[in-house]
């Protein structure tokens, strides 16, 4: 008999609904802001020396939030140079939004943007097949939990990785933002993962796996933790909407509370409760949904 289980992915919809319940209870947007705020500009210090003009590649934006906020850092960072941002996002609605943030903004004076509505594995086929070979200043993969923005949609991980680092200028750094490996992302998903409906939608990878990648390609790499938490008390609320929303989000299972089997939901309700998942303080569950973040040399 086939499971009811169904991956999230597979009802945008659903998705969208959890992942912004996920962006309200979880400090993982501003835990990335911080991180543009206090340790790009030293990331980016060197990146456009010498430029009238600064390329920069976003792979798999979403919505364009943080992009434009990497975006304003460079042009603080270089202020008259001209930016040319080219962005890689399969979602039609995500880049209708990105460009609705571009419309609103103030500060974007002197960038240019071009969109493509592809895959990073399409990027890469389109530009083989045109014969170009584009150079980068800056490019960034902000994946935040899971793969669900750029590397989801990657068959071969590796190659991709040394696909873009091939594009990258003598000065240039690829930055890479997913969940940390020491997260409960980690845990929970190593796992259960065979348990959930990945029907093909989703390979887990976290910050824990690049490292072995990269070095295996002799790439030269930082690594730095950004700790992020999601409040997940209500999950533990029988009947609670909003609970059953964020399972169906970290489980990635459309209506997991009420098509899981009765005892892969007890261990997995109970696996959320242990240190390695969450924190406990004042009677409220924290989940680790801390990220990782990897910026990659020439």
């Amino acid at each position: 008999m086939a499971s009811p289980m169904k991956n999230l992915l597979s009802e945008l919809d659903r998705y969208t609904q959890s992942f912004r319940l996920f962006l309200e209870r979880s400090t993982e947007h501003q835990s990335m802001q911080e991180f543009v705020e206090k340790q790009l500009p030293d990331i980016i210090a060197s990146i456009g020396n010498g430029k009238s003009t600064i390329n920069v590649l976003s792979v798999g934006s979403g919505a364009g939030e943080m992009a434009l906020q990497i975006l304003s850092k460079i042009r603080a960072r270089y202020p008259g140079v001209t930016i040319n941002n080219d962005v890689i996002e399969p979602s039609a609605s995500q880049i209708s939004k990105y460009k609705e943030h571009v419309a609103q903004a103030s500060n974007l004076e002197n960038i240019k943007f071009t969109w493509h509505k592809e895959t990073a594995n399409e990027y890469e086929s389109r530009m083989n097949a045109e014969k170009k070979t584009k150079k980068w200043d800056f490019i960034h993969m902000i994946q935040g939990r899971c793969l669900f923005e750029m590397l989801y949609y990657v068959k071969d991980i590796p190659a991709t990785l040394r696909y873009f680092h091939s594009l990258l200028e003598s000065q240039a750094k690829l930055l890479i933002i997913l969940v940390s490996g020491k997260s409960g992302w980690e845990t929970l998903w190593r796992k259960y993962s065979s348990s959930f409906p990945l029907e093909g939608f989703c390979s887990f990878i976290s910050s824990a796996d690049l490292p072995r990648m990269l070095d295996s390609t002799g790439m030269k790499y930082q690594l730095y933790e950004l700790p992020s938490h999601l409040d997940i008390t209500s999950c533990f609320i029988e009947g609670d909407k909003d609970g059953e929303l964020l399972l169906d989000f970290l489980t990635e299972t459309i209506d997991f509370t009420k098509t899981a089997p009765p005892e892969l939901k007890r261990q997995v309700l109970e696996e959320l409760r242990k240190p390695g998942c969450s924190e406990i303080r004042d009677g409220k569950v924290f989940f680790n949904s801390s990220l990782g973040v990897i910026v990659v040399e020439p």
